[in-house]
């Protein structure tokens, strides 16, 4: 009867201890493959890079030439701010070799395409991008009109009413958060800029086209085209001022034998 006893008080205890310790055992499991898997696993990142790319040249090519003449610096805490994209660092170390060729500036492997050395940013400097949050310029293409530079949208789709409020309304913090007109004229000056280039076009129905007052003036193409002409016929223009005279001297000096020839010995 001990016996039984005591057999029947072990396996009671087994019972009541057994399964506290396989699930701390179970845990411990799983947070060691979780440390374990953790430093291997790249950071996700849910920033579209193109979007990205295309609102920064958007801010490049119709803001910044009106800041510059403004000579106004755009503090930190707007969101047009450099330091607040997560690849400008990573864009700024492409090195576009030739049309063919793009380089790594950090680790300088090369590639055939720019999307093959974003995805090379992607994989093996990742640990650079700056994830804080806010960087992510993308989202702020609805109040850029990323669309209408990227042509991803048809001019005569459907106007959103609720989508363009939405838009408008970012478009006007912006201005209100990176131009505050209580800083000055120069301030004052941009943030209307900023509502006529930017904000007015977001209207329903769509009567107007963004970046009214244009943008970085850029070569035109008849100028590019002039310019290559001219130095394609430089070259050709000096060879005949040369020949003409070399073939002047040359007759100079023709002139100057016919008389010697023609001319009479003096009798001695």
């Amino acid at each position: 009867m001990g016996r039984n006893t005591q057999i029947f008080t072990s396996i009671f205890l087994l019972l009541l201890f057994s399964p506290q310790e396989i699930l701390i055992q179970g845990f411990e499991d799983s947070a060691s493959r979780t440390l374990k898997q953790e430093p291997g696993r790249a950071h996700e990142v849910h920033c579209s890079r193109e979007r990205s790319r295309t609102a920064w040249g958007v801010i490049e090519e119709y803001l910044m030439p009106f800041v510059e003449q403004e000579q106004y610096e755009i503090s930190s805490k707007c969101r047009l701010h450099p330091d607040n994209d997560m690849f400008r660092d990573q864009e700024q170390h492409k090195i576009h070799v030739d049309i063919n060729e793009w380089r790594c500036g950090y680790c300088k492997k090369s590639f055939r395409a720019e999307k093959f050395l974003d995805q090379h940013f992607d994989n093996r400097h990742n640990n650079l991008l700056n994830v804080s949050h806010g960087k992510c310029l993308a989202d702020l293409c609805g109040a850029l009109h990323c669309d209408f530079m990227m042509n991803s949208k048809s001019s005569r789709s459907k106007c959103n009413p609720a989508a363009v409020a939405k838009n408008r309304h970012l478009c006007e913090s912006l201005a209100n958060r990176c131009f505050p007109i209580n800083q000055g004229s120069s301030a004052s000056r941009l943030h209307e800029l900023f509502l006529r280039q930017f904000c007015d076009a977001h209207k329903c129905p769509r009567k107007s086209q963004p970046f009214p007052k244009g943008g970085r003036k850029q070569p035109s193409v008849f100028y590019l085209a002039i310019s290559i002409l001219t130095l394609m016929l430089l070259p050709i223009f000096y060879l005949i001022v040369y020949l003409y005279q070399r073939e002047m001297r040359g007759g100079t000096q023709e002139l100057k034998r016919i008389p010697q020839v023609g001319r009479k010995a003096k009798p001695s």
